[in-house]
């Protein structure tokens, strides 16, 4: 082998080395477990997939990844926010949401989803009792989509705050 052969072949693995170590890297600070990538609707990785959609429950969604770890399908959520002491209810709910479409698509519940926040990660199991929470919230939502007058909720000032609404509503807690 000429002297420029294997000057080109040393260059060439070296090449691949450093493209995998930065993948692997990207990997890892993503937060993301360690099998393939089912989906994305980032953009991070690949085009944006299709929503996710079930017939049954009338509910479509787009997890930011679904990742294949030990035969489930491990649903993602991706917030930019800080991670706050405990995940918030919306969030939980977010990603029970996208449990629910996963088991409904793929015929099996994912044990847990994550919630990866911009400096920690939540692993939040997929248990009977949240599944049930999701699903009475889901019927409560159709519920209020159907009747007539609905009161707005100022449950969360902060929330309030940053509504568009807020300036024309008379209970306005901001």
């Amino acid at each position: 082998m000429s002297m420029g052969l294997a000057l080109l072949t040393l260059f060439l693995a070296l090449s691949a080395l450093a493209a995998w170590l930065r993948a692997r890297g990207l990997r890892q600070r993503s937060g993301l477990p360690s099998g393939p990538i089912l989906y994305s609707d980032t953009g991070a990785w690949r085009r944006p997939d299709r929503p996710l959609f079930s017939e049954r429950y009338q509910l479509t969604g787009k997890p930011d990844y679904l990742v294949e770890e030990s035969g489930h399908v491990i649903p993602v959520e991706v917030k930019s926010s800080s991670r706050p002491s405990t995940p918030y209810l919306s969030h939980r709910l977010q990603l029970a949401a996208y449990c629910l479409l996963v088991e409904d698509k793929y015929g099996q519940p994912p044990p847990y989803g994550l919630i990866k926040y911009s400096n920690g990660v939540f692993t939040i199991d997929y248990t009977p009792r949240l599944r049930r929470q999701l699903l009475n919230t889901l019927a409560e939502m159709r519920s209020l989509l159907e009747a007539d007058d609905v009161s707005p909720s100022h449950a969360n000032p902060n929330r309030c705050r940053h509504c568009d609404y807020r300036k024309r509503c008379g209970e306005s807690l901001a």
